[in-house]
C-alpha cells in the first residue's frame, strides 16, 4: 500500500511539474475584427510571455525557436497550407520575465479568399515543446456589392492581365463601411486586395473611375455634408492607396481646386479704364 501511495504521489508531482512548466511560457493572439471582407489582410496581434528561466529567440540565424500561426476551416477543421515560407512576425528575443506583442497579417500567409468561418491559433516552439494559444474565430464575407469597374492593362506591359474592382459595403464597429476590392484576372498569382476606405452614407451611390494613366478614383458620401475622394495607383505589379481627401461636392471639386489655385496666384488684376469704356 505504501509503494502504491508513493508511486501515485510521484506521478502527481510529475504532472504538476509539467503543468507548471507549460504555464511558464504562454502565447495568445487577438484579431482586430470578427469578420473581414474577402481580400483584407486580417491583422492580428500575437502576445508572447516568458516566465521561464530560459531565453526565447525567434528569427535570428542561430535561433531554434519558432513562432507561427495555424489556420483551419471551421466546418471540417481542415488545415490551410501556407502560400509562402516567410516569417509570421519580426524577429525578437525574450529573457526571463519579459513579454512582447507582435503584429502579423494572416492573409499574407494563407489563401483566405473562400467565404466561410476560420479558426486560427498561434504556436510557439521552444526546446522542441509546443506552446499553443487559444483558437480565435473569424469570418470572411463577400460584402454587399454597390458597383465596380474593370481595368485592362496594355498587353505590352502585362500580357492578359486585367483587374476587377468592386465596391462593397459591410458593417464595422457599428457603422456601414465602404470597401474597394481588386482581384487580378489572367495572372498566376490571382492577387486579391481589399481596402477599407471608411464609413459611408448610402443615400448617394459611390462612384469609381479608372483613368488611362492608371489612377483609380473612388468618391463616396461619408456624412450629410461631405464626400471622400480616394485615389489609388493601379499598376500591373502594384495597387496602392495614395490620397484620401474630404470634398464638399464631388461635381464641383474640380472647379474648387481651380478657384483655389487662382486665388493663391493673386488672380488677374482688372484693367484700369474709365467707366464709360467697355472694351
Amino acid at each position: 500500500m505504501k509503494k502504491i501511495t508513493m508511486a501515485a504521489i510521484g506521478a502527481f508531482a510529475t504532472v504538476s511539474a509539467l503543468a507548471a512548466a507549460v504555464s511558464e511560457i504562454s502565447v495568445d493572439m487577438r484579431l482586430d475584427e470578427s469578420d473581414y471582407v474577402a481580400g483584407e489582410r486580417v491583422r492580428a496581434v500575437v502576445t508572447v510571455k516568458n516566465m521561464s528561466p530560459d531565453r526565447i529567440s525567434v528569427g535570428f540565424p542561430s535561433s531554434r525557436d519558432r513562432l507561427f500561426v495555424e489556420v483551419y476551416r471551421a466546418h471540417n477543421m481542415s488545415e490551410l497550407t501556407r502560400m509562402r515560407d516567410i516569417p509570421f512576425v519580426a524577429k525578437f528575443r525574450l529573457d526571463s520575465n519579459e513579454g512582447q506583442k507582435l503584429e502579423t497579417f494572416l492573409a499574407d500567409h494563407f489563401a483566405l479568399g473562400e467565404c466561410c468561418r476560420y479558426l486560427a491559433r498561434p504556436v510557439l516552439v521552444h526546446n522542441s515543446t509546443r506552446y499553443e494559444g487559444q483558437y480565435r474565430a473569424f469570418d470572411v464575407v463577400p460584402g454587399m456589392e454597390l458597383g465596380g469597374a474593370l481595368q485592362i492593362f496594355d498587353p505590352k506591359c502585362a500580357d492578359g492581365l486585367s483587374r476587377e474592382f468592386r465596391l462593397v459595403h459591410w458593417t464595422r464597429k457599428g457603422s456601414e463601411h465602404l470597401f474597394v476590392t481588386a482581384e487580378d484576372k489572367g495572372s498566376k498569382s490571382g492577387k486579391w486586395i481589399t481596402h477599407d476606405i471608411g464609413s459611408i452614407m448610402r443615400i448617394t451611390k459611390p462612384t469609381i473611375s479608372i483613368l488611362p494613366t492608371g489612377e483609380v478614383v473612388v468618391i463616396h458620401r461619408t456624412n450629410p455634408d461631405q464626400f471622400i475622394r480616394s485615389e489609388f495607383w493601379s499598376l500591373p505589379n502594384a495597387l496602392e492607396l495614395r490620397t484620401r481627401q474630404l470634398v464638399q461636392d464631388p461635381e464641383t471639386a474640380g472647379q474648387t481646386s481651380i478657384q483655389n489655385l487662382y486665388d493663391s496666384s493673386g488672380g488677374v488684376k482688372p484693367v484700369d479704364r474709365p467707366w464709360w469704356k467697355f472694351w
